[in-house]
Formats: structure tokens, C-alpha cells, sequence
């Protein structure tokens, strides 16, 4: 029975007793991580430890599902953290799932972004300090080993060989005992809980093969196998704490979201007062004051003032917005420059940005569940590992064996199929993959993102500072020097990421004294009696002329300038589009790859950026939801896709997509939800992590090839009694060595170029599968 089934029968054999007690009381501290969902259900996170492979993940899903008021559970493989809805809040009992966890073996608390974030470097610490010491035990034991080898075939007397055994003990039974304790922790928690999980073998070896040598040293044997025993811990821990590495990089977006929420609200009292009052308190219809410099609390529509506000969590463009009454805002844009005064129109829970999280969540866990479905095989390990090991030792006991040798044989097969070279079959190749794509300019968030760069057909793009790069620049067009030269320098008094084009012309200048910004419109100053204008068309009396740059130039945004009586001027500002854009993009369709836009910039922007790069597919306009939808409706059809995003309104699709792709410039909660970001101004990376992943795949798969056969022939040897569990731990390390090499390979492949620019001319891009 595998280990799911043992849990669920074992929770359904006990689900009455939280029916037969009296509901444990919901403490204040758990109340504060129950969130109120629009439909009457409630929700609550919790961080479970102890999560090794995907027959955990189905224990506690099921294993939680018959409690009472539960609607469902589901756990996010790549962070442990685990997502219970009750079906209203009434039916919320933390106390309970806790419980319930630990009755299935688990070790759980409610998520808390920063308490979590602390475990998670504790828990790193620990696997460190493990490593060092066995890696350290293992180094000394096995200089003595080998002393004890060659003493054996030459003239060692027994004392002295005795001497030697002693020694290895003294140092290899604490080391033991303190590098093993993830094993043996987690075996315990599982047998405590009805349940075999995959650390009982290895633990149940270990433990065998030191009691042995221990035996063997009493009784003046010739052998010991402590060094086999701290060798085995050692390169296990290597995999420990890779996996360890790979999850805190991969860590969940809350702490990046929470980032943007404000916990308080400036509330306009009817009789003109203000007071500060927590996010709680507000309800649709209330006034709210939000000053420069705050972020939006809640959704609303703006009443009274005008400002510039930073709304790329709707828009994904970076620059500013201008609202004045009127406009609709929403939670977590950053107010600039003016007061305004909002009506809320939904509170937390129910704000955009709420939305935008569960988008988030909700794309996350369904991705999770996708990748862990290849663990299915880790099912079976535990049960066919023990079934090896018990008819060894029956066979060799049946065939006239002393007890000793049958014992030695088992141990020997729990040794040599311990999965040591299996478990570092996949990290090892996403470690040196990471490397490489490192010196290619690419962070990977997570490493499982290789396997499935390497299943890519489609690409998807968002338009402005993915296609384009994050910062505006002056379109073009001829202009008076002495004028241009003036504006540049008005621009340095001036916040707006428009004026910032500007300010780039005039380096070394100094601000105007005495400039003055006025909210939402512009900058203006007195200069020698004339006074200087920068801003918007309406500010600078430039509607015409704005209206003919935009003509000429549909895809940009334009800035005004006028200096005092004088004609107005309209300089055109965009985003350029990467130096390597129409390369990369020509690559991709070669290839075979299909190529789209989804951007929720204006359509004249979008279809020029479309047309100039040759992607005939493309859609302007797009809110969060309508990205995700066209990324879902993507992959229903059998389309496996990669969204190269960087905005927050981004952040929904890139975690909703196949893979995905951020430049390090995104905003943080994109770069939280993609698998990897990009260094630099070209688009190059975007075949580099195609390449990386095919050529990853590649290996991985050949790595478990060489694990499975060392297991085919490894097996049979040690059941036949021809490996001591000596040998059997320096085959299963030859086995990890002869993985790790094969791994190394993964770096061959790096673009060998100066400028990684112009990496995408020396990159060849195989077909999509």
C-alpha cells in the first residue's frame, strides 16, 4: 500500500474524532490568517514541512479532505504551502487541519511571509552544517579505510587494523548521528504517522550498516563500513540541499504583493475631518484622502484633485498615469505628485489586486500539480527497495547462510539502490545548466523551469519594456538645438518618466532654481522674465502640435515644451524597441516556434511594434484576465507557451504559462512569478533558455537512464552476495560522480561571444517539438 493510501485510510479510520470532541477554540492568532473570500467561503495558507515527493502531496490533500467543513485542499509543490477552504467561515478551524497534519506526519504552521522566510534560511543552515560535517567525516574515515585496505592484503596485525576500526568509529557514529537527522527525522515523523516514506530505507540502512561495523570492531572482523555509511549521508545531503537551495529561490510571491498593500486608510469624514483607520473598517462608498507618495488602499473612483499615478498593474506601462475626477483607480498603484480624494468602490479581498493574487495563486498550485506527476515513480521506490532487501536476506538464510551474511547482503541492497545518483540526476543537471545560463545573463528562479523550456512552441510577448526597452527615449524629429537644450535641462526639475527622455540630452546640467510642478500637468519656471513651460499638451497650449506628432508617430507618446510667446514645440517620446528584437523574433518563427503579442498598451503601439518585428498575431488592450484567458486558451489546445512579460499586469500570465520569462527590470511580483529573468538590453536570452532547456532535458534523461542501469546491474550483484556494503556505497557513489560528470556537460553549449547582444546571430534554436 502506498503511502497515500495509508494516510487516507488512516485519516477516514479517525475522521470522527474531530466530530466527537468539542471544537478546539480559534485563538486570536489564527483568526488573523483566515481571509474572507466574495462567495461566504473562507481561506487559510499554511507552510508544511517534511514534503518529499508527490505521494505527500496526495496524503495530505486527501488526508485533509474529509474534515469537517473543509471544501477543498490543495498543496503548491514548489513552495509547501498548503491553501485550505472552509465553506463558510463557521466552518474555519485551524486548529483542526494543524492536527490533521500532524496525524499524517507533517510539521505545519500558518503561513506568515517573513516567519517563513526565517525557517526557510534555518532550515538551510541546518542542511549546511549536516553537509560539513559529513562531507568532513567522510574525508577522515576514509583515509583510514583505505589504510585499513591495504593493511589487509599486506601485513597489518589485528591490532592494529582493530585500532583503525575504533578510530573510524569515534568519528563516524557523531558525525552520523548528527548529519543524518533530516532522515531520521523525517522516517520517524512517517512511521509515527502509519506511513513508509522514502527517508525509512535510508535511514534503516544507515542505521544497519554502522550497527554492523560497530559488531564487526567488537568481534575483531576484518572489515567495517563506517566510511560507506558517512559517504552515503554525505552525497544525500548534496541533494538535500540543492533541493533546499531550489525552493527558497523559488519562494511564492506574497512577500513582493504585500509590498504594494497599504494596511491603513486616510478616511474623509462627512463633517470635512480626517482619521486613520485600518483597511478593515473601509466599506464600498467611503471617502478616502490619499496623499503624494501613498499608495491606493482599495478601489475607488477619483472625486476631487489630479495626480500622476504609477498604474502598471492595469496597464503595464511604466509611465505614470494622469487621473482627475473621474478616473477609476485601484489598490496598490503609487499616488505621485497631487492629493486626491476617492470614493471606494471595493475594499480588500475584492480589489484588483486581490484578484491579480488569486490569478496568481490559483495558476501556481495547477502548474505544481503538472510537474509533480513525473514523481509518480517515487511511489514505488520505498516498496520494491524493502521487498529487494527482505528476499535477500530471506533467500541467503533459506540457502544455509549464517544470519551475519544474510544480513550483510540486505544491507547491502538497501545501500546500492539507495537513490543517490537518481536524487542528483536532475539537480546536478539544473545546477550547471543555472551556471551557464548565468554567464549568458540569465537568473533561473527555478530550476524545474528547464524541463519545460525544452516543450516550448509558442511564445508570447508583452509589448512595452519586454519588446521595447523599460525606459522612453526621444523619438526623433528635427528641433531647435538652443529650444531642445532648454527643455532637457526644465526636465531635470520634473518627476515624470517622460521628462526623464529628456533629462538624458542635458547631462551635467543643473535644474532651474525656483521650477515649480504642477500636479499632473507639467513643470514650469520663470527664466529672465519669460517663463518656461514643460508638460503636458493642455499645460504647454500645444494641442495641435501634439496632435501631429502622434500623427506622424502613432506608436509614442509625445511631451510639450514653450518658452514664453513661442511656438510650442511636441517632442514624440517611446519606448525603443531591443537592439536584437526583429533577430531573436526571425529566430523563433525559423524554428518553428509560434510567436504572439498581448499587451494591454493601445493598439497604433502595439501594431507598429506587431508589424515592424513580423508578428502577425497580436492583440492590444488586454487586461490581467483577458492574458490569462489567451494563455489558458493557448494550452487547451495543446500549445505549450512561453510569456516573456515584465509588467505586474504580467504576472497572472507568466505564472499561468508553460514557462516563463521577466527582464530584471520588471516589477518585483513579475520577477517572483517568472522561472527566469534576463540581464541586459537584447532578447537574446529568450533562445538562450530554449537552447539551455532542450539540451537540460537531454541530459536529465540520460542521467535517469545511467541510474537505472547501475540500479539493473547493481541490484542483482549485491542480492548475490558479490558487494560488501562497502562496495555497494563506493557503486552508489561511482554511480553519482559518473551523473555529475554527465551533468557538467549541460555547460558546452554556452554562447561563447563577447557581446551576449549579439548572442542571438551565433545561437542556432532546434525546431519545437
Amino acid at each position: 500500500m502506498c503511502c497515500t493510501d495509508m494516510a487516507l485510510a488512516y485519516v477516514e479510520a479517525h475522521a470522527s474524532w474531530s466530530e466527537a470532541n468539542t471544537k478546539p477554540s480559534l485563538g486570536r492568532d489564527y483568526a488573523a490568517f483566515l481571509t474572507a473570500l466574495p462567495d461566504g467561503a473562507t481561506r487559510a495558507e499554511f507552510a508544511v514541512e517534511g514534503v518529499r515527493c508527490a505521494s505527500c502531496m496526495n496524503a495530505i490533500e486527501r488526508g485533509l479532505a474529509p474534515l469537517p467543513g473543509v471544501a477543498s485542499a490543495r498543496l503548491n509543490f514548489s513552495d509547501r504551502r498548503l491553501t485550505v477552504t472552509w465553506k463558510s467561515e463557521a466552518e474555519a478551524d485551524v486548529a483542526t487541519v494543524l492536527k490533521a497534519l500532524e496525524s499524517l506526519g507533517f510539521a505545519a504552521q500558518p503561513f506568515a511571509p517573513g516567519r517563513i522566510a526565517d525557517a526557510e534560511a534555518a532550515e538551510t543552515r541546518r542542511l549546511i552544517r549536516a553537509l560539513a560535517v559529513a562531507g568532513f567525516a567522510s574525508m577522515n574515515v576514509m583515509l583510514l579505510a583505505i589504510s585499513v585496505w591495504a593493511g589487509n592484503v599486506s601485513d597489518m596485525t589485528p591490532e592494529n587494523r582493530d585500532l583503525f576500526h575504533w578510530i573510524q568509529a569515534l568519528i563516524a557514529l557523531p558525525a552520523a548521528a548528527y548529519a543524518g537527522r533530516p532522515f531520521y527525522e523525517g522516517a520517524f515523523r512517517g512511521l509515527r504517522a502509519g506511513r513508509v516514506t522514502m527517508d525509512f530505507p535510508i535511514t534503516l540502512g544507515v542505521v544497519l550498516t554502522l550497527v554492523m561495523s560497530v559488531v564487526e570492531s567488537l568481534s575483531g572482523g576484518t572489515h567495517a563500513y563506517f566510511d560507506g555509511a558517512v559517504m552515503l549521508l554525505f552525497f544525500l545531503l548534496i541533494g538535500r540541499v540543492l533541493d533546499q537551495t531550489m525552493r527558497r529561490r523559488t519562494r511564492a510571491f506574497a512577500e513582493n504583493l504585500a509590498t504594494l498593500r497599504s494596511e491603513r486608510a486616510t478616511l474623509a469624514e462627512p463633517d470635512g475631518g480626517l482619521r486613520d483607520v485600518p483597511l478593515s473598517d473601509l466599506a464600498p462608498g467611503a471617502r478616502i484622502l490619499i496623499r503624494p507618495g501613498e499608495r491606493v488602499p482599495a478601489d475607488g473612483l477619483v472625486e476631487h484633485g489630479t495626480s500622476d499615478l504609477d498604474q502598471s498593474l492595469v496597464t503595464g506601462e511604466t509611465a505614470a498615469v494622469t487621473v482627475r475626477s473621474g478616473d477609476r483607480v485601484f489598490a496598490g498603484a503609487l499616488n505621485g505628485s497631487g492629493a486626491l480624494t476617492v470614493r471606494v468602490t471595493a475594499t480588500a479581498g475584492a480589489t484588483l489586486l486581490d484578484e491579480v493574487e488569486s490569478l496568481m495563486r490559483r495558476a501556481l498550485e495547477a502548474r505544481s500539480r503538472a510537474l509533480v506527476l513525473a514523481d509518480k515513480a517515487t511511489r514505488l521506490y520505498v516498496p520494491l527497495v524493502h521487498a529487494a532487501a527482505l528476499l535477500t536476506l530471506v533467500g541467503w538464510i533459506v540457502g544455509g547462510a549464517g544470519w551475519h551474511v544474510a544480513l550483510l547482503n540486505a544491507v547491502a541492497v538497501l545501500i546500492v539502490t539507495c537513490p543517490c545518483a537518481l536524487g542528483l540526476a536532475i539537480p546536478a543537471v539544473q545546477v550547471v545548466a543555472s551556471g551557464a545560463l548565468f554567464r549568458e545573463g540569465v537568473l533561473l528562479n527555478d530550476g524545474t523551469a528547464l524541463e519545460r523550456f525544452a516543450r516550448i512552441d509558442t511564445v508570447v510577448f508583452d509589448k512595452t519594456g519586454t519588446l521595447t526597452l523599460p525606459e522612453p527615449v526621444l523619438a526623433g524629429g528635427i528641433f531647435d538645438q538652443p529650444a531642445l537644450e532648454t527643455a532637457a535641462r526644465l526636465a531635470l526639475s520634473s518627476r515624470h518618466p517622460m521628462a526623464a527622455a529628456l533629462a538624458t540630452l542635458a547631462p551635467g546640467a543643473t535644474p532651474f532654481l525656483g521650477a515649480e510642478e504642477a500636479a499632473g500637468l507639467g513643470v514650469r519656471v520663470i527664466v529672465d522674465g519669460e517663463e518656461l513651460r514643460l508638460g503636458s499638451p493642455r499645460f504647454c497650449g500645444a494641442e495641435a502640435q501634439a496632435q501631429a506628432a502622434l500623427a506622424s508617430d502613432p506608436e509614442s507618446s509625445v511631451i510639450c515644451f514653450r518658452a514664453g510667446a513661442q511656438a510650442p514645440l511636441a517632442f514624440p517620446v517611446r519606448q525603443a524597441i531591443r537592439p536584437d528584437a526583429e533577430e531573436v523574433v526571425a529566430a523563433l518563427k525559423a524554428s518553428g516556434h509560434r510567436v504572439l503579442v498581448l499587451s494591454g498598451d493601445r493598439a497604433a503601439a502595439v501594431a507598429a511594434v506587431a508589424c515592424r518585428l513580423g508578428i502577425a498575431e497580436w492583440e492590444a488592450g488586454l487586461t490581467p484576465q483577458d492574458k490569462i484567458a489567451r494563455i489558458e486558451a493557448l494550452r487547451s489546445s495543446g500549445r505549450h507557451v512561453l510569456m516573456v512579460g515584465d509588467g505586474l499586469n504580467d504576472a497572472p500570465a507568466l505564472a499561468a504559462a508553460h514557462a516563463s520569462l521577466s527582464p530584471v527590470t520588471a516589477s518585483h511580483v513579475s520577477q517572483a512569478a517568472a522561472d527566469a529573468l534576463f540581464l541586459g538590453r537584447g532578447l537574446s536570452p529568450v533562445l538562450s533558455v530554449l537552447n539551455a532547456g532542450r539540451r537540460a532535458r537531454r541530459l536529465m534523461l540520460q542521467n535517469l537512464w545511467i541510474s537505472a542501469a547501475y540500479n539493473g546491474l547493481a541490484v542483482p550483484l549485491a542480492a548475490a552476495g558479490l558487494l560488501t556494503p562497502l562496495i555497494a556505497a563506493l557503486a552508489m557513489s561511482g554511480s553519482s560522480l559518473i551523473v555529475t560528470a554527465n551533468a557538467l556537460r549541460a555547460r558546452s553549449g554556452e554562447a561563447k561571444t563577447e557581446d551576449k547582444n549579439q548572442a542571438a546571430a551565433h545561437l542556432t534554436l532546434p525546431k519545437a517539438a
